[in-house]
């Protein structure tokens, strides 16, 4: 691509260069920010969810031992752990293999924090090769970790007796949605769920994944400390954490903040009497299972904290004991955005990429619009759009890009010309001397479309080729097409040292031109050397 000699022109190629980053950099940062915020609140809770089911395991084991019945679910905590570890270190496989992707992935520092962000935060190839199907037509991990999902829950069933089978299935937190992708008329759960999803986007779905994993091995641990209490066991609690496992941990201004506060010790049975909870002062109720629900709405962007607080009552000395710990969350606007891919001018003839974005949005309620230039707007298949335009716009004028949702649009103007004049070269040049040899060889006259983007071929439709031998008069050949005719390629043949040709009256065609008139590209000038 050669770079424009016009200063001015130079000038504005830079700017547009410029703006088209800056606003890439806008619609990306707000929407994979949503997708980072998700992930690491879902880390935390899995964290907490760890330290809550080892607190639990020697209490289960201390209460088994009062009676010589009870050991049989002492002996079921190993099994459950191995299995749940099993399926977390299974799932983090996956996500460290899409991360990497064959050496090719991995992180980089972020130039504008200075922190490390995913290589191929962006990329949905990896996640559809991998998780969907490959160019191969190979199906992806997506139906092995469903099969997976579904046999850990089988699994961790055995270990409950069978005549509290049938309560425990409502404390089994995976679960597998096999009805929203047929209604939505997707081809598969893997489709609906992998399908050229970004690799940030899908990271938080493989957290969520681990979340349910390690969340169902806590309800079978909480089980078996329920019947080892049942047994008349009291089980003394020493070590107490105080947890919050929110809902969401980034959510829209005007949602509400929703949390579970617990301590993370509680075994079951009379272990809760004397549990108290509160955020910031205010004490709140506590439910049937010793936890207490804290939700605020939130009115203003930005991160949020709040300090949980608990006291209990030792069962055995009698002494009460506080347990303080500070949480954050972060509030996001609800937004859309319209972006092209390329420029902020739609060029009549080709497929005009467009981005639009989303934060706290579902797909579902988005609707997007065309108005003006005649243009069309239509999906891409990669996640994008496509706009085709057939009328230029006039000083003043604009095409539109409309996208909506409940509440919320944002309407981006755009500016239709007709694909700009090509440079008519012979070889790569565009006149001045030429060896005879080379002159010889060329084929014909091409259109060359100098500093544009787009995927698009114009075609000459003719032109006059001129043979000034010296010292004698001019012949002439009218050409028809860009290839030289026999005609022209006898007079190309007969070309001498210190003869000229000229290439008058070069007429072309590009797509989206009408059929009526071609365009002149004026003419070229070559001294055979």
């Amino acid at each position: 691509m050669s770079i424009p000699k016009e200063p001015r022109q130079l000038m504005i190629n830079i700017m547009y260069l410029v703006l088209t980053a800056l606003l890439a950099l806008n619609v990306s940062a707000e929407v994979f920010n949503a997708f980072k915020m998700v992930d690491k609140g879902l880390i935390k809770s899995n964290n907490a969810l760890d330290a809550s089911n080892d607190g639990m395991v020697e209490g289960i084991k201390d209460g088994a031992k009062t009676k010589a019945s009870l050991a049989t679910y002492a002996e079921r905590i190993d099994p459950i752990r191995s299995k749940s570890k099993e399926m977390t270190d299974y799932l983090q496989d996956i996500v460290d293999k899409m991360i990497d992707d064959n050496g090719t992935g991995g992180y980089i520092e972020d130039p504008q924090t200075g922190l490390k962000k995913l290589k191929k935060e962006k990329d949905y190839g990896v996640t559809t090769r991998m998780l969907v199907q490959d160019p191969s037509g190979k199906a992806g991990l997506g139906p092995e970790i469903k099969s997976k999902l579904l046999q850990f829950k089988t699994d961790m069933l055995q270990f409950v007796d069978e005549a509290d089978r049938a309560a425990f299935q409502n404390e089994i937190a995976v679960q597998i949605d096999d009805e929203t992708w047929k209604k939505k008329g997707k081809e598969s759960w893997a489709h609906m769920n992998f399908d050229h999803m970004p690799l940030q986007a899908v990271l938080p779905i493989f957290t969520k994944f681990i979340n349910d994993v390690k969340a169902t091995e806590s309800a079978g641990l909480n089980y078996l400390a329920g019947k080892v209490g049942s047994g008349g066991a009291t089980i003394v609690l020493d070590k107490y954490q105080v947890v919050s496992a929110p809902e969401k941990s980034y959510i829209i201004k005007g949602e509400k903040y929703k949390t579970d506060l617990f301590l993370s010790a509680s075994a079951g049975g009379d272990s809760n009497t004397g549990i108290r909870i509160s955020v910031n002062g205010k004490n709140l109720p506590l439910n049937s299972e010793g936890n207490a629900v804290y939700e605020t709405t939130a009115s203003t962007n930005g991160p949020k904290k709040y300090t949980a607080t608990a006291s209990i009552t030792d069962p055995v000395s009698g002494e009460t004991k506080t347990y303080k710990k500070e949480f954050s969350y972060e509030v996001g606007e609800r937004s859309v955005a319209v972006s092209a891919s390329k420029m902020n001018v739609f060029y009549i003839g080709v497929d005009n990429p467009v981005e639009v974005s989303a934060a706290g949005v579902p797909s579902d309620q988005i609707k997007i619009n065309m108005q003006g230039g005649g243009g069309s707007i239509k999906k891409d298949g990669k996640g994008g759009y496509n706009v085709r335009v057939n009328t230029p716009t006039k000083k003043g004028e604009f095409a539109y890009v409309t996208v909506s949702a409940p509440g919320l649009s944002d309407k981006k103007p755009f500016r239709v010309k007709r694909i700009p004049d090509p440079v008519p070269k012979l070889s790569k040049s565009r006149g001045g001397g030429m060896g005879s040899g080379e002159f010889k060889l060329q084929p014909g006259v091409f259109p060359v479309l100098e500093n544009f983007d787009f995927d698009a071929k114009c075609d000459i439709v003719g032109f006059r080729l001129v043979r000034v031998p010296k010292r004698q008069d001019p012949q002439v050949s009218d050409n028809k097409g860009g290839k030289f005719s026999q005609k022209s390629r006898d007079l190309i043949q007969k070309a001498k040292p210190s003869d000229k040709y000229f290439f008058e009256n070069i007429r072309c065609k590009c797509p989206g031109d009408s059929q009526a008139g071609a365009r002149d590209l004026g003419g070229m000038v070559f001294n055979i050397k």
